[in-house]
């Protein structure tokens, strides 16, 4: 009998529950329009440029030290950029760390775990039952709308009754939802809030700066909903993928007990100082914003011109269907220099909302497939 190698000798030391798991990850290829994991195609204002790198350098001398452990300046920062909605949140009411993804860890850290379950209604960010996995908690997909005209959306009655059955410890809602794009009503979070008298709700934020005109918030539900977190991002907006900040809003007590799972001084130095800088110009970093939108829409207007189906987005990106075989066409855009997600929905691809000029490349690399990449009438979605 042949020794086993050593791939499959450490592979038998791994949790059971992660064998023939496979990472998390999008492709990074050197394409001429990158419009597959949502970032904000136009780079850092160089003002903005210029006050991180004097900001870094007055730091530097000091990283002998660790950094602020309660990263109490940036917690600041991020509550009184999150009270310019019309909100107040205060410094106390904010946690952070190092993308989203991180403090999604600490909820599943403090709340999760086995022997507990986590709710999400799926499409959605695959990062929640990833997570979920690796804390070993149990991951239950809920479900959206099938129906058309309402297709991916989540309707109060159904949230309630699919809580109701799972029992979780936490609730995931994305609004906007990413890979779909659409944004729930207040009242979704209200009836989950309710159905889940002890569980976490945990409303997922992170394209809220793209949202239409009107699209309701979950920060104005804050108050008074101690079991209530809002998460958000400075990676899509904000334009700083790269720095990776993300951050949540939650009633004071609940953010004392995140303490309890976080990794000691878990924000560098470099990373607070960046995202403050940055936060002082919120304006400027913000001033994409609107661009980015209107590619969005353009794209909706003329992925349907084209006849295929894209789904009203509230995001930076654009869920579109009608597509005979996504894998295929994702290659053949590929092969057009036009990189976009296949997010494994079948007939669906998910493109991001780029610069003008990504945008109509996307879009004429689309117009030059033949018609073999989209479904006819009759054919089963």
């Amino acid at each position: 009998m042949s020794t086993p190698g050593p791939e499959t000798g450490l592979r038998a030391l791994l949790r059971e529950d992660l064998r023939g798991e496979t990472a998390y990850g999008a492709p990074q290829l050197s394409v001429a329009a990158a419009l597959n994991t949502n970032e904000n195609s136009y780079p850092v204002p160089e003002a903005v440029v210029a006050e991180m790198a004097a900001e870094l350098a007055g730091l530097l001398p000091g990283l002998n030290r660790y950094p602020d452990r309660e990263f109490t300046g940036l917690r600041e920062a991020l509550a009184a950029y999150l009270s310019r909605s019309g909100t107040p949140v205060s410094a106390e009411q904010v946690w952070a760390g190092n993308g989203s993804n991180e403090v999604l860890l600490h909820l599943f850290q403090a709340f999760g775990g086995a022997g507990r379950r986590a709710l999400g209604f799926t499409p959605s960010y695959s990062m929640h039952s990833i997570i979920a996995k690796t804390t070993g908690t149990q991951w239950v997909d809920g479900r959206r709308s099938a129906e058309p005209g309402r297709l991916f959306t989540l309707a109060p009655e159904s949230v309630a009754q699919q809580i109701a059955a799972a029992q979780p410890q936490l609730v995931f809602i994305c609004s906007p939802n990413n890979p779909t794009g659409t944004a729930v009503g207040l009242e979704v979070i209200e009836a989950a809030y309710v159905a889940a008298p002890d569980a976490v709700i945990v409303v997922d934020e992170a394209y809220a700066e793209f949202a239409r005109p009107a699209t309701p918030a979950a920060l104005t539900l804050l108050a008074g909903r101690n079991r209530l977190v809002v998460t958000r991002t400075m990676s899509k907006a904000f334009a700083l993928a790269g720095g990776r900040l993300g951050y949540l809003a939650a009633d004071p007590d609940l953010i004392d007990l995140l303490r309890l799972v976080r990794m000691p001084y878990h924000l560098s130095s470099p990373s607070q100082a960046i995202a403050r800088a940055a936060l002082r110009h919120a304006d400027r970093m913000l001033a994409t914003v609107g661009a980015i939108k209107d590619q969005r829409d353009r794209l909706v207007r003329e992925l349907r011109r084209l006849g295929f189906e894209p789904v009203p987005s509230d995001a930076n990106f654009v869920l579109f269907g009608g597509l005979a075989d996504a894998a295929a066409t994702w290659q053949a855009l590929l092969e057009r220099g036009v990189l976009v997600r296949d997010v494994g929905i079948p007939h669906y691809l998910r493109v991001t909302a780029g610069t003008p000029e990504e945008t109509s490349a996307f879009l004429d690399a689309l117009a030059e497939l033949g018609p073999e990449h989209q479904l006819t009438r009759g054919e089963t979605k």
